[in-house]
């Protein structure tokens, strides 16, 4: 099953065609999805220092992941939906890319572990946990976002 008809109908479609047409839409909506981006980054970053040893020492992990969960979650929303818009605006671009092959992958690798196994890793009990376990799950995590990030700023530099 091809996804190319569902790629033009989104190219097509009415806000695809005002975010490609007009001369500031796709800067606004690609600038705030950069600002999510960074949110989430900062809020994964916090939480994974610590877990590897680094930071904010003074805090429990437990307390960062929970003080950092709204950021997190608010973020990834505001992401999902500036992402999608900028998708409408040149979907059959995308359909061809492989960096954004590759971001759409590693998003949800990153989404899926985030709120599995980092979640529970970071709230538990830091006595409980051996330590390079921490740091596996904390090096993980950084090594999806990071590749979040990266393939997405790949896709600018592409066809």
């Amino acid at each position: 099953m091809s996804l190319l008809p569902f790629a033009q109908w989104c190219e097509a479609s009415a806000a695809g065609h005002a975010i490609r047409t007009s001369p500031w839409a796709f800067a606004v909506i690609e600038s705030i999805h950069l600002l999510a981006l960074s949110t989430i980054g900062g809020a994964v970053l916090v939480v994974d220092l610590r877990l590897l040893g680094y930071g904010l020492k003074r805090h429990p992990a437990a307390q960062l992941a929970r003080d950092a969960y709204p950021w997190l979650v608010g973020s990834l929303l505001v992401m999902l939906a500036s992402g999608a818009a900028l998708f409408v605006s040149e979907s059959i671009k995308c359909y061809y890319s492989t960096p954004f092959r590759v971001k759409m992958v590693s998003l949800l690798l990153a989404v899926c572990f985030t709120f599995t196994a980092h979640h529970r890793v970071a709230m538990a009990d830091e006595t409980r946990m051996r330590p390079r376990w921490r740091a596996l799950i904390a090096v993980v995590s950084l090594t999806l976002w990071f590749c979040v990030g990266a393939s997405g700023r790949w896709i600018g530099f592409s066809g």
